[in-house]
């Protein structure tokens, strides 16, 4: 039996400090080199500049228009006749010119959509006529080979001619469940009828309009108006709601439930609030319905589009809950009480709004702009730059993932007109929103750290909430048979602000949503049915492309997911609701999901289809993916679903420490092995020569 000497632990423990510190010296120095430097670093709202964007005119449409998963824009000049189509480039990080063509007549609203059914976007031009208190409608079609490529675009000249609207602007809808985009308005010929006021576009080559398919008494729609299509009972199927002119200078509404084959039948109708302006609509209390919120102003100034005395106004849409418990039938005495996880889509025909301002009503909240704004107390609310004037609408969107919808909205002090982001957050005692003892549904707050670069603009006309890039990647997961390359998407609404060019500071602003949420999100998208099995083809199979840019007004999301407690929640997502008066809505629909540490539990995905099941049920849905729909028009035939995974920013740093870390140990192990040996071989020869005295 031997001991070994104290000094050759130290020289173990010498040799294990030098060479760890040499691998924290050189192991950044590695990790760095292998990935391109962050675009934006710090941990705020940062201006991203006008990324290409250039001239005097203004965004008025937002789409897919090449079918790359990335979002273009569409750019009006400000002679109101010359567009601009402008392609996302991801790798330079700008949006780039593709061409230009001019409109005869002046232009006041823009639908993208696949209105051919080809599987591209065209463009729905609503101009004015030379026939006082109408609409011409036109359409450009996209052409195989080029989708909306403008400089290689040869019909610009050859446009289809509609049958003309009034002034009230009508709305993309698919009225008999085709999935092709019909529209939905007033013509000239039908304002003079009492029955059959509502006229159809029918998307079809051998009719021009029809009656609308609409039992109850019509009104007049208002001009401008805030007419949605979205699913107001809570089946997934889309219903639609109109603004009236009641004739005496207010405003009401209608909420007309879809019945499919049947048509759509008048469920509710009310008065709006004294100085209504533009309705949004978003579940924003999180409980599976949709809801909406609008300002009302005493005062709005015809010549700067400043409102006054203004209010927010929330309306909560009041239906089914979800039940309490997953083991709960949802029944009681034989009545539904309550909606069961994995029953969202089921209507409920009782559902209300009630607009009426009273203590008792918890439905219905209102407070004034001076409480949430307190050194501003005035909203631009008509953006006068434009002729005619468009409605500055409150723009929902989650901004800090949390499942609730924030908003943008425009402030006015003096000559400023400031942007500000708004959250949505749980009520307290002095939260705008909140009731004096702190009660209530939902609060709100203004954003006030890390937003220095929307403060700094004075001079906004428009907000909107926009993903600004979405990274390139690849398949990691998917939900159907289908293989390739795909895009890989970015997790937080960025914001576009459209200025006045004021001090030569431009005419666009991006701002990039920096801030470092601990949530999750999810995107999705619903398309129409134009191609078989997830592929078009162009003329005698000349082109082979995906139908990935043609999502369509009236699809609607609701999903179930679970807190890191494990309370379960319900939510509620429309599709495109709203694209009149240069709305200016992502094709996509982007919602947080909040703090969660399990799958979206059921995510019902609802259409317009007239058929048994409009929707399908995917359970297990992976949070920060985006979910592309191809639904099917044939009945019992599936729907075919894919789901792209975004990999975290992470990943790649980790799987380069582990990798150089384990090399690190491995070298470090075998210098160890090494000087063991020879340690062991120079005292076996050291024992070898003692001389045992004992034994002699």
């Amino acid at each position: 039996m031997h001991f070994r000497r104290p000094g050759r632990r130290r020289k173990f423990t010498n040799m294990f400090i030098v060479t760890f510190g040499l691998a924290c010296y050189f192991v950044p120095a590695l990790a760095l080199w292998p990935f391109p430097k962050k675009r934006f670093t710090g941990n705020s709202l940062m201006a991203a500049g006008s990324l290409g964007l250039s001239g005097d005119g203004r965004v008025v449409a937002f789409g897919d228009f090449d079918g790359d998963q990335l979002l273009d824009v569409l750019v009006l000049g400000s002679d109101q006749q010359t567009f601009t189509v402008h392609h996302w480039n991801h790798e330079d990080f700008i949006f780039e010119d593709s061409g230009t063509f001019k409109h005869p007549r002046k232009i006041y609203n823009v639908v993208p959509g696949d209105f051919t059914h080809s599987g591209k976007l065209d463009l729905l031009v609503m101009s004015q006529s030379q026939t006082n208190n109408q609409l011409d409608l036109t359409l450009y079609p996209s052409l195989p080979g080029n989708g909306f490529d403008l400089k290689r675009h040869p019909d610009t000249n050859n446009p289809l001619t509609l049958p003309p609207s009034t002034l009230p602007q009508p709305i993309p809808i698919d009225v008999d469940g085709d999935l092709k985009i019909d529209l939905l308005g007033i013509t000239p010929t039908s304002t003079g009828s009492s029955d059959s006021i509502y006229q159809i576009w029918q998307n079809v080559w051998n009719a021009s309009f029809q009656d609308a398919p609409f039992k109850g008494q019509q009104c007049a729609i208002a001009n401008p108006h805030s007419n949605a299509v979205v699913d107001l009972d809570g089946d997934c199927l889309a219903d639609v709601f109109l603004v009236c002119d009641d004739g005496r200078g207010g405003k009401t509404y209608q909420i007309w439930i879809n019945a499919k084959d049947e048509g759509f039948f008048l469920s509710q109708t009310g008065a709006l609030p004294s100085g209504t302006q533009s309705i949004s609509f978003a579940d924003l209390n999180r409980d599976g319905t949709i809801d909406m919120i609008f300002p009302t102003c005493s005062r709005v100034s015809s010549s700067t589009g400043v409102g006054t005395d203004c209010y927010i106004n929330i309306a909560y849409n009041q239906q089914l809950p979800l039940c309490s418990s997953p083991t709960d039938s949802g029944l009681r005495k034989g009545i539904r009480i309550c909606r069961k996880p994995e029953d969202l889509c089921t209507a409920d025909p009782n559902f209300k709004f009630d607009l009426s301002d009273n203590t008792d009503n918890q439905a219905f909240v209102k407070f004034p702009v001076s409480s949430l704004f307190p050194s501003a107390s005035s909203l631009l609310v008509l953006d006068t730059t434009y002729t005619p004037s468009l409605p500055v609408q409150l723009k929902l969107g989650d901004a800090n993932l949390d499942g609730f919808p924030d908003l943008l909205a425009i402030t006015v002090s003096g000559s400023d007109q400031v942007p500000n982001l708004v959250y949505s957050v749980s009520c307290a005692h002095g939260v705008a929103g909140c009731g004096k003892d702190g009660s209530g549904s939902r609060g709100w707050s203004l954003a006030q750290k890390g937003v220095e670069s929307l403060q700094d603009v004075k001079d906004a006309r428009s907000l909107s909430f926009v993903d600004m890039d979405e990274d390139v990647g690849f398949r990691v997961f998917l939900l159907h048979h289908t293989k390739g390359l795909i895009w890989r998407i970015q997790g937080t609404l960025d914001i576009m602000v459209q200025r006045t060019g004021k001090a030569d500071q431009g005419n666009f602003l991006f701002i990039q949503n920096n801030f470092y949420y601990d949530a999750f999100f999810l995107k999705a998208i619903v398309l129409n049915g134009a191609c078989d099995n997830g592929w078009c083809y162009g003329p005698n199979g000349s082109e082979k492309y995906h139908p990935f840019g043609v999502s369509y007004s009236g699809a609607s999301y609701k999903y179930t997911v679970l807190d890191t407690a494990g309370r379960r929640s319900a939510a509620q997502v429309g599709q495109l609701p709203q694209t009149s008066y240069h709305s200016l809505q992502t094709p996509y629909s982007f919602f947080g999901l909040g703090r969660t540490n399990n799958y979206i539990e059921n995510l019902f995905v609802g259409s317009t289809l007239h058929t048994a099941e409009h929707y399908i049920n995917m359970e297990g849905v992976i949070p920060n993916s985006k979910v592309v729909i191809f639904p099917s028009t044939n009945e019992g035939q599936d729907w075919k679903r894919e789901l792209f995974l975004r990999p975290g920013e992470w990943i790649p740093w980790v799987t380069v420490t582990v990798v150089v870390g384990m090399i690190i140990l491995a070298i470090i192990v075998f210098v160890l092995h090494l000087n063991e040996k020879r340690e062991d071989e120079l005292e076996r020869r050291k024992i070898s020569h003692h001389i045992n005295f004992d034994a002699l």
